[in-house]
Formats: structure tokens, sequence, C-alpha cells
């Protein structure tokens, strides 16, 4: 059965489904292992203690997780961004994550900024089809 649009019509899958929410998605959810992986290294390289550790890295992972879903909301992505920043300003406790983080956050900019790219450009596309 398929849903109905706002005049009855088939709603088409294709045409609201969002490129730039499933690539940030995806870059979220490889920086979330990255960034748990970083809770061994504050522990055993760094010398955090343990609980501080988790609370960062886990913490962290799991906001990458939970943000990666609610990325329909606009307000998901600005999280998104803010946990870029996380990420890098992690290296002041593991250096390597000033490095991953700013590979990370290159990434999440390419996701967005080529996301909305997509999305624009899609739009105007059903649009001079729809006319026709």
């Amino acid at each position: 059965m398929s849903e109905q649009g706002p005049v009855g019509a088939p709603v088409d899958r294709e045409r609201t489904r969002s490129p730039r929410r499933g690539m940030c998605a995806a870059t979220l959810s490889l920086e979330a292992i990255v960034l748990a992986l970083t809770t061994p290294v504050m522990i055993v390289i760094a010398d955090v203690s343990a609980p501080i550790a988790v609370t960062v890295g886990i913490g962290l992972a799991v906001l990458c997780l939970l943000t990666a879903g609610a990325l329909r909301s606009e307000g998901a992505y600005l999280l998104g961004w803010a946990i870029q920043v996380a990420a890098i300003c992690l290296g002041f406790v593991v250096t390597l994550m000033f490095f991953l983080g700013a590979v990370f956050a290159a990434l999440w900019a390419t996701a967005y900024l080529l996301g909305r790219k997509i999305e624009a450009e899609r739009a105007a596309a059903y649009a001079a089809y729809d006319a026709q």
C-alpha cells in the first residue's frame, strides 16, 4: 500500500529522501567509532582517569549516534557542528585527535555542503519536471 500525498497522489520516496541527511549520518556513525576508541587511549596513554575518559569518549560517541538519528531536524545539524569542534578539542588530551578531528570536520563539512547543493539541484529539477 502506497502513501498518499496532499492531493491523493502517491508520495515518491526518492523525492523526499535527503542526501545531506544520509551523508551526515554516515559521517557521524564512523566518527562515533573513532571517538569511542579514544577512551582506552585516554586511560592508558594520556593518564586520564577512567570515569572521565569513559564519560568523554563514550559520551561523545553516543552523542554522535543520537545526533545521526535526529538529523530530520535542522537543530541536529548545529549539534553536528558542535561535535566536530569537540572532536578537534579532544586533541588537547590525545594529540592525534587534532588530526582525526580535522579529518572528520572536513568530512562533515563536505557532506553537509554537498548534500545541501544536491538537495537544491534536485528540488529545481523536480520543479522543472513537474512544470512540464
